[in-house]
C-alpha cells in the first residue's frame, strides 16, 4: 500500500493517520491521527481491541446468569452496532461471530417464551370471562385485580396476537367496571329516592299537628308509620339521622294525642331489655350472699346467659351491663378470696365474726399487692415489644382486664377495711 509507514493484518497508518481495514462489506476507516509516533498510536489502538473483547464477554456472562434473558437482546443489537464503529485494531469478525450466536439463543428462547406467554394469556382471559360472572361485586374485584396483576406480570407475545390479546383482556375488565358502575349509579338512585321518600314522611309528621283534628290526624300518623317501615334500606348513618327526627316528632305527637284523650302511656320497655335488669338484680344480690362458692357457680351460669341475649345498641342500656360486669367481678373475687382463706386457716368457721373479717381482711390485702405487681410486671413486658394494630388490641385488652379486676379487690378491700374498723 503506497505510503504506509505502519501496518499489519488489521490497519496501517498513511500520512499520519490511522486506518483499520475493511472487513464484511466495509471500507476502510480511519479510527484516529498519529500525535506523537506511529508506534505509540498504532498500540494505542490496538490495546483498546481489548474493551471490544471485554464487552462482548461482559454480555455473555450476563446473558447466561440471567433468569430474563430475552431482556438482553436489545443490548446485544446494540452492541453490534458499537463493535461496528469501534476505534481499536483488531479482528471483530470473531466478536461478531459470537454476538451471532447469542442473537440466534435468545430469538429462540424469545419464541418459546412468546408461545408461553401466549399460553398463560389465553388463560388469564378464560378465568377473567369466569370471573365476571360471579355475582358479588367486590369477589369479581378482588378476582380481577389479581389476574391482572398476573397478566402485568406475564410477558409479550409475538406483536400481532399482542395487541388483540391486549384488546380481548381490556374489554372483559372494562365490560365489568362499566356495568359495576351502572350499578351503583342505580343503587345511588333508588338510596336517593328513598331519602328523599323519609325526608317527606318526616315533612308529614311535621304537619301532623297543624291538622287539629285528633281523628284523623291519628290515622294519618299511622300511615306515615307502615310507609317509613317499607321504604327500603339506605346507608346506616343517615338512616340513623333520619329516623331520630322522625321518631321525636311522632312520639311527641302520640304524647299530645293521649294527653287530649285522656290515655295514660305505659311505656313499653323491651323483654330482652327487661330481662337484662332481672339478671343484674340477680347478680348484685348474689354478690352480698354468704355462700359465695354457690354464688360463683351461679354466676358463671348468667354470663352465658348474658351473652345469649341479643339486645340492639340502640336498645342496650350500658350502666345495666355495667352493674351485671362488676356484680360478677366481684363475686369470684370474694369466691377466690374464700378459697385462699379457708385452705389457709382451716378453722376459719370457727372464729368469731370479728376475726374472719380481719382473717379476710389481711388476705385480701396480701392479693391486692401481689395483683399490682402483677399488672405492672404486665405492662413492663410489653415494653419493646414489635407494635402493630393488632398486637396493640390485644395488649390493651389484657392490660384493662387485670385493672378492672385490680380495681374490684381494692373495692374489696376497703369494705373488708371498714368492716374491720366497726367490728
Amino acid at each position: 500500500m503506497e505510503a504506509v509507514t505502519l501496518e499489519n493484518e488489521y490497519a496501517y497508518i498513511k500520512d499520519g493517520k490511522v486506518f483499520l481495514k475493511g472487513y464484511l462489506d466495509m471500507p476502510d476507516r480511519q479510527i484516529g491521527e498519529v500525535k506523537r509516533t506511529e508506534e505509540e498510536a498504532f498500540q494505542y489502538f490496538v490495546n483498546r481491541y481489548q474493551i471490544a473483547i471485554n464487552k462482548v464477554n461482559q454480555l455473555e456472562s450476563e446473558i447466561a446468569e440471567a433468569q430474563n434473558k430475552g431482556s438482553y437482546l436489545t443490548k446485544l443489537m446494540q452492541l453490534r452496532k458499537r463493535l461496528l464503529n469501534f476505534d481499536g485494531i483488531g479482528d471483530f469478525i470473531p466478536l461478531l461471530n459470537k454476538l451471532d450466536e447469542q442473537e440466534t439463543y435468545l430469538r429462540s428462547l424469545i419464541v418459546d417464551n412468546q408461545a408461553n406467554n401466549l399460553t398463560i394469556k389465553r388463560d388469564l382471559i378464560n378465568e377473567a370471562k369466569e370471573a365476571v360472572e360471579e355475582i358479588d361485586w367486590k369477589i369479581v374485584a378482588d378476582n380481577l385485580q389479581e389476574i391482572k396483576t398476573r397478566w402485568i406480570r406475564t410477558g409479550p407475545v409475538e406483536k400481532p396476537l399482542n395487541d388483540e390479546l391486549e384488546t380481548e383482556f381490556r374489554e372483559i375488565l372494562d365490560g365489568f367496571y362499566q356495568k359495576r358502575k351502572a350499578f351503583y349509579d342505580e343503587m345511588n338512585r333508588v338510596i336517593d329516592e328513598r331519602i328523599a321518600k323519609y325526608e317527606e314522611l318526616t315533612k308529614g309528621a311535621e304537619m301532623l299537628f297543624r291538622m287539629g283534628d285528633w281523628e284523623a290526624s291519628f290515622k294519618e300518623l299511622k300511615r306515615l308509620q307502615t310507609e317509613w317501615k317499607n321504604v327500603g334500606d339506605v346507608p346506616p348513618k343517615k338512616l340513623k339521622f333520619l329516623f331520630r327526627r322522625f321518631k321525636k316528632l311522632t312520639t311527641t305527637y302520640y304524647e299530645k294525642y293521649c294527653n287530649a284523650k285522656g290515655i295514660k302511656i305505659v311505656q313499653r320497655v323491651d323483654p330482652r331489655v327487661e330481662a337484662q335488669r332481672k339478671m343484674m338484680e340477680e347478680a348484685e344480690a348474689l354478690a352480698a350472699q354468704r355462700d359465695i362458692f354457690a354464688a360463683a357457680e351461679r354466676a358463671k351460669v348468667m354470663l352465658n346467659d348474658w351473652k345469649n341475649i341479643k339486645v340492639p345498641a340502640n336498645l342496650a342500656e350500658r350502666n345495666v351491663a355495667e352493674r351485671f360486669r362488676g356484680a360478677c367481678d366481684k363475686i369470684f373475687e370474694l369466691s377466690y378470696l374464700m378459697k385462699v382463706v379457708t385452705r389457709k386457716v382451716p378453722n376459719y368457721n370457727y372464729l368469731s365474726d370479728k376475726q374472719q373479717t380481719l382473717t379476710k381482711f389481711r388476705e385480701m390485702e396480701s392479693i391486692v399487692i401481689r395483683a399490682r405487681g402483677e399488672l405492672k410486671q404486665l405492662i413492663e413486658s410489653y415494653d419493646g415489644v414489635a407494635r402493630n394494630e393488632e398486637m396493640d388490641k390485644i395488649m390493651n385488652s389484657n392490660i384493662n382486664t387485670q385493672k378492672r379486676k385490680l380495681l374490684m379487690k381494692e373495692v374489696i378491700l376497703e369494705e373488708l377495711r371498714r368492716a374491720a374498723a366497726t367490728a
